[in-house]
């Protein structure tokens, strides 16, 4: 019996979240000439095949955002999507955790790397005081994506230092990239390290600070011990 291939699903039948992933990276790759315009949006429908109608729709304006910060979230959460594909939670797992984060934050820098003038249109968007608070919401929600990769499964308040750290360094290390003149970018892969062992620094000071009591050690302990020593 000849199997047959399965079907692929028309555009017609994309979600508008679908449609919009779909469309992320073309609008990202026209936003290097046009900015993140409608002339980008139409280029993305016309590399895509989608109706032009349909794709301005998916990115159309919305209380409390605009049509712009539409299409730097899709971008976002079409990458955010790409690592998760790329570098599953089981292929990671063999990794220590410094190199399990920087694997994550290399592969967005890679997928972002030639469209450094959309990245930088895209840093001016974001720092736009009524887009702050979009703005630090994708930094929360991309660097909680890398911590769950990468096996952090911290439901106390680390779970929220950990992901508010991460998304700052993210969000310093793109900054970095929008600007890097340097061969193979290597001023931000050497920013991106010295970020990391900062993370991995501080982690480690927090875990020997908050260590329970019977195991760090305490003078006052000793010095009962010494003077009422076991039987």
């Amino acid at each position: 019996m000849t199997e047959t291939a399965p079907v692929e699903p028309s555009l017609a039948d994309l979600s508008l979240e679908d449609l919009r992933v779909l469309l992320a990276p073309h609008i990202a790759e026209a936003a290097c000439f046009d900015g993140w315009s409608e002339a980008a949006v139409n280029e993305a429908a016309a590399i895509t095949g989608v109706d032009p109608a349909a794709a301005r729709f998916a990115f159309h304006a919305e209380a409390g955002q605009s049509a712009a910060m539409a299409m730097i979230t899709a971008w976002t959460g079409q990458i955010d999507r790409a690592m998760a594909e790329a570098l599953p939670a089981d292929h990671l797992a063999a990794m220590k955790v410094r190199e399990r984060i920087t694997a994550l934050v290399t592969f967005r820098l890679d997928q972002i790397t030639g469209r450094e003038e959309a990245l930088r249109a895209a840093l001016i968007e974001l720092a736009k005081p009524w887009n702050v608070p979009a703005a630090t919401r994708l930094a929360w929600r991309s660097a909680d994506v890398m911590w769950r990769l990468a096996g952090d499964t911290a439901t106390d308040y680390n779970h929220y230092t950990k992901r508010a750290i991460l998304g700052s360094i993210y969000a310093a290390t793109l900054a970095v990239l929008a600007e890097d003149k340097s061969e193979d970018r290597e001023e931000t892969r050497a920013f991106l390290a010295r970020r990391i062992e900062g993370i991995m620094r501080f982690e480690k000071a927090k875990a020997q600070f908050l260590k329970p009591a019977e195991e760090t050690f305490s003078v006052t302990r000793l010095l009962g011990r010494l003077r009422y020593p076991a039987r």
